[in-house]
């Protein structure tokens, strides 16, 4: 298969990510367990992931090519391999910090890398729809399985048990950086300006066109939406339905693997069925369970609960919010980027990256402040709102994409 070894090289790089970037939500109940702090102090811990990640997107993305996305990408996954160590021995909430801020940088650099090199290695928008989604589904693959790595590690009679864990994503990391190291790049990169400072003004070109800013306000009110509930889903879990430390964490894993589906399928159906129509089937059929399932799972009385199968079935309901949820950003990210010329691929993916990681701030820090302000069992009605706004972007950008205008 063409291009097999750097697929499989992007794959990787994006799952070891997928379990480091979204094991905040886990260490967010952590945090609040462990080390003192309440809901709006621990989701500080989200901001400390996604600004660095805005920062460093918004001044490297454009001139990444310059500096070559191998090395970019080697960088990134040496990095977390030092902060994963120094988490296990640091054991604080500041270290939990400096852990994510690391994490924020290195996967700024993962990410841009990662999106420019799809266009790279494929040829149409069909093929960049299907690369995209299911990269992205890895990445959902990832997030779940940090649900069940996590707990595997937890041992409720020493409160310190579950930082080995830092040790085994360490060498995961160390893993992706060889496999990386020994992949051959043989297709050079697209430089998208004349030097440095043309590289950096192609991205705020990119701003001056309607269509790119109707895109990335899309982007910004996704994640919005999907990092708020994954990132407090744990918390959710075990306020509002009182169960276990470990079973919330692990109930909290049919969000990533029902987001995970989503996407996978997102590939398949959108080579059939135009995105408009399968990103509004999506976004109304989430506000109907927000609307409708939500409610029953708040009121849910839960008995004494050992295991997942204790949990009644409605219990279960609304995680698969997530399945509906999930094409939404590879499929918008597809739209656009396979639009662009492959040299603004790195600007357009960093203005990608800045707002999808102000939208994740801010969705995990509103939500943190509902749950204390409002009750954890209110807060997610929150998504109702950037959802409403969400499907008229979707027509928005329908229109001005059927007119060619980018």
């Amino acid at each position: 298969m063409k291009n097999l070894g750097i697929k499989i090289s992007l794959y990787l790089n994006y799952f070891v990510f997928a379990i480091l970037l979204n094991s905040v939500g886990i260490v967010i109940l952590k945090a609040q367990k462990n080390f003192g702090v309440d809901e709006v102090q621990a989701s500080i811990l989200e901001a400390f992931k996604d600004m660095p990640i805005a920062i460093v997107s918004f001044f490297i993305a454009s001139f990444l090519p310059r500096i070559g996305y191998k090395k970019a990408m080697l960088t990134g996954l040496a990095l977390v391999s030092v902060a994963c160590i120094a988490m296990y021995f640091g054991n604080s909430f500041d270290t939990a910090k400096i852990l994510f801020a690391t994490v924020g940088v290195s996967f700024a650099l993962i990410k841009v890398s990662v999106y420019s090199m799809i266009g790279n290695v494929t040829e149409n928008q069909k093929e960049h729809n299907a690369l995209m989604s299911s990269i992205e589904g890895v990445f959902m693959i990832g997030i779940a399985l940090a649900y069940f790595l996590f707990p595997a590690f937890n041992n409720d009679n020493d409160p310190n048990s579950w930082l080995n864990v830092y040790w085994l994503l360490a060498a995961l990391s160390l893993l992706s950086f060889a496999f990386l190291l020994f992949t051959k790049f043989e297709k050079p990169e697209e430089i998208p300006g004349a030097n440095v400072v043309d590289d950096f003004l192609q991205m705020f070109k990119l701003l001056a066109k309607l269509l790119i800013v109707i895109f990335v306000i899309s982007a910004f009110l996704f994640v919005m939406i999907e990092q708020g509930i994954m990132s407090w889903l744990p918390t959710f879990n075990t306020k509002v339905l009182h169960l276990p430390e470990n079973i919330s964490i692990m109930m909290a894993s049919i969000l990533a693997i029902s987001l995970a589906a989503g996407r996978i399928l997102a590939g398949i159906v959108t080579k059939k069925i135009n995105w408009i129509w399968v990103l509004t089937f999506c976004i109304v059929s989430a506000m109907l369970i927000v609307i409708f399932i939500l409610p029953k799972t708040v009121g849910l009385e839960v008995k004494e609960i050992h295991s997942l199968r204790d949990i009644p079935l409605i219990g279960f309901a609304f995680p698969l919010v997530g399945l509906f949820i999930a094409p939404i950003y590879p499929l918008l990210n597809s739209v656009v980027l396979s639009a662009l010329p492959k040299k603004l691929h790195s600007p357009m993916t960093g203005l990608i990256v800045v707002f999808s990681a102000l939208g994740g701030t801010l969705g995990s820090r509103t939500i943190g402040w509902l749950f204390k302000n409002q009750g954890p069992e209110n807060a997610f009605y929150f998504t109702l709102i950037p959802m409403s706004l969400l499907l008229i972007a979707f027509f928005i950008l329908k229109k001005l994409t059927a007119k060619n205008e980018i």
